[in-house]
């Protein structure tokens, strides 16, 4: 892991998050600009998405985590208030493409009731800095009448809590749902957006869309599966961990970095691992807590330091010569050269790991929990380095090769390549 001079770090938010009660936040605009106010100091978010190692978040210069709603909330707040983080407290509200009905009165007033005890629960803890409310609820919706129970529960959570603004997730930013929020939603303070390729064109679009009040980027990340090239037998290309560690910091300081009259900061996705079409797209770690490069990039925009000891970069993967975007075709039980071109700054030795996997057909929207499939034994060697041979299945269809490369101090270089085992 990189170096954590988390002792001193962590002794001084001790001492600065000993307090018991609420901190009160607030969104105060000044001379055309908006900034968010936390114990009447200024906060700019250096947030992450997910708190599964939040000793490191503060370590690397980061000071908030967001959750997607309250389901293990008691331990989320306990160590962000022993790391001295604050927390985007996610509210669950229902979506209608999980079959929830927002023409169903007795159903949304029972919704608002249940997180009305959620709030009630939490809102006094002091490591709690705003309210998400909901996540994605325009994803794959036609009611509108969401934003009437947006309204609802914001309204709500100013009745109970004094404290702390609210605020509500869209995926993307267009003019049609920034216009309900602004018509319906007068109660939500903070609109929140995530988005992925499209972060370099947030500052625009939140202008364009007519929204002049403060936004947070919710989630911020790779190039999403859906926005990335695709095979011919539907399989989304993924970038490397170093080509993603490329857009990670180009996106993020050609954007939102030079907004200083509406942004009030972001959460970068995830800080952790999960399985969304593939075991490595979307976590900045690998599952078993390795740090990719991505994690240097984030050190540095939040500190403005470079870690001591730096991730490998991988410059290529290259299965039968080909590279991931070639559309990769093989015949079933024949061998085929790899090459994973890698290179430490530190000029650390490199160890390699590949695994094989079937094609995920685990396949759901908006972030919802995915099966990781089986891992294929056998068919690369044990033991390989950067170039070995793959055997290709003997069963037709749809594959991915990975490689993970490791420094020895806790970092990794992760890569894959989608191909397609023809019948004979």
């Amino acid at each position: 892991m990189k170096s954590l001079l988390c002792l001193s770090l962590l002794a001084f938010a001790t001492a600065t998050y000993a307090q018991t009660g609420p901190v009160k936040v607030e969104v105060k605009q000044t001379d055309g600009r908006y900034e968010l106010l936390r114990g009447r100091k200024p906060y700019f978010i250096n947030g992450a998405g997910g708190g599964q190692f939040p000793e490191r978040i503060k370590a690397y210069g980061g000071n908030s985590i967001r959750t997607w709603g309250t389901s293990g909330a008691d331990k989320v707040l306990a160590e962000a208030n022993k790391n001295g983080l604050t927390v985007m407290l996610g509210l669950d509200v229902a979506r209608e493409r999980h079959g929830f009905d927002y023409n169903n009165p007795e159903a949304v007033a029972g919704q608002l009731q249940k997180l009305r005890a959620e709030v009630l629960k939490y809102k006094d803890n002091p490591a709690v800095l705003f309210w998400g409310i909901g996540n994605e609820l325009n994803l794959e919706y036609t009611n509108p009448k969401v934003w009437d129970a947006v309204q609802q529960i914001a309204q709500m959570i100013h009745e109970v809590d004094p404290n702390h603004p609210t605020s509500t997730v869209l995926a993307g930013c267009n003019k049609k749902e920034v216009d309900y929020i602004k018509a319906k939603c007068p109660a939500v303070d903070i609109l929140s957006i995530n988005t992925y390729a499209g972060l370099a064109a947030i500052p625009q679009q939140i202008r364009t869309t007519g929204w002049t009040g403060p936004y947070v980027v919710a989630e911020w990340g790779p190039t999403g599966h859906w926005e990335s090239p695709v095979t011919p037998w539907k399989a989304s290309v993924e970038e490397t961990s170093s080509q993603k560690a490329a857009v990670y910091q180009s996106r993020y300081e050609s954007s939102v970095a030079k907004d200083k009259t509406q942004c009030l900061g972001t959460y970068v996705f995830l800080w952790g691992q999960k399985q969304e079409r593939t075991p490595t797209w979307y976590g900045i770690f690998t599952e078993d807590g390795k740090e990719s490069e991505v994690v240097d990039v984030m050190q540095y925009l939040w500190s403005g330091q470079w870690p001591k000891n730096r991730a490998p970069h991988l410059a290529s993967l290259r299965l039968s010569g080909q590279q991931a975007t070639d559309n990769v075709y093989l015949l079933p039980g024949q061998s085929y050269p790899v090459v994973a071109t890698v290179t430490d700054p530190d000029k650390d030795p490199l160890t390699y790991r590949w695994e094989l996997l079937p094609e995920s057909t685990d396949l759901k929207s908006g972030g919802d929990r995915e099966s990781r499939p089986v891992a294929i034994p056998g068919l690369v060697s044990a033991g390989a380095k950067a170039q070995t041979t793959l055997k290709a299945p003997a069963k037709a269809g749809a594959y991915r090769l990975f490689v993970y490369t490791y420094d020895g101090h806790d970092n990794v270089a992760t890569a894959n390549i989608p191909f397609y085992v023809k019948e004979k």
